[in-house]
């Protein structure tokens, strides 16, 4: 477990209230509702504002909104979690949430993980990877962006249906 959710549960575990608060912390913008500081600040050491500060809180409140008893299982990333929704589901409005996630900009991005996030209340997410890949969700080549979709697209597409697709077209 990573060092930041560790963090988070290990504050959860302390006191029943963090959750909740961190819950409702997602009706604001990320790192102005004023509860949640003394769950999430003392983590960050000062760091005034700013992305990075901002992601912190998106992902404690997503953490908190998605957190379960018992919850066991390999975490996974949320490009495969989304994809493995998919799968089990059949749904197709998953891609098309999945694929409106990809083309959010800062300020739809916490609404639409919000949504991603209640959607996918079954699979046990990697907040830890999550929250690093927030942290270059702006960067101008779109890394993550294209990882994601790397990840959901081989997730939902086997390998071999795809060796043997390019073997028929050659």
């Amino acid at each position: 477990m990573s060092e930041y959710i560790a963090w988070l549960e290990d504050m959860n575990a302390r006191d029943t209230k963090v959750r909740a608060v961190l819950r409702r912390s997602l009706a604001f913008d990320p790192g102005t509702h004023i509860p949640a500081f003394p769950y999430v600040e003392p983590f960050l050491k000062g760091e005034a504002e700013g992305w990075r500060r901002q992601m912190h809180y998106l992902v404690a409140g997503l953490w908190a909104a998605h957190w379960r008893e018992g919850r066991a299982g390999v975490l996974t990333p949320l490009a495969k979690a989304c994809a493995l929704h998919q799968l089990a589901s059949g749904s197709v409005s998953t891609e098309r949430r999945f694929i409106h996630l990809l083309d959010a900009d800062r300020e739809q991005l916490p609404h639409r993980l919000r949504q991603m996030i209640a959607l996918l209340n079954e699979q046990p997410i990697d907040f830890q990877a999550l929250l690093n890949d927030l942290l270059y969700w702006n960067r101008p080549d779109k890394n993550v962006q294209n990882a994601w979709a790397r990840a959901f697209y081989r997730t939902i597409t086997p390998t071999e249906n795809i060796d043997a697709d390019t073997e028929t077209a050659a």
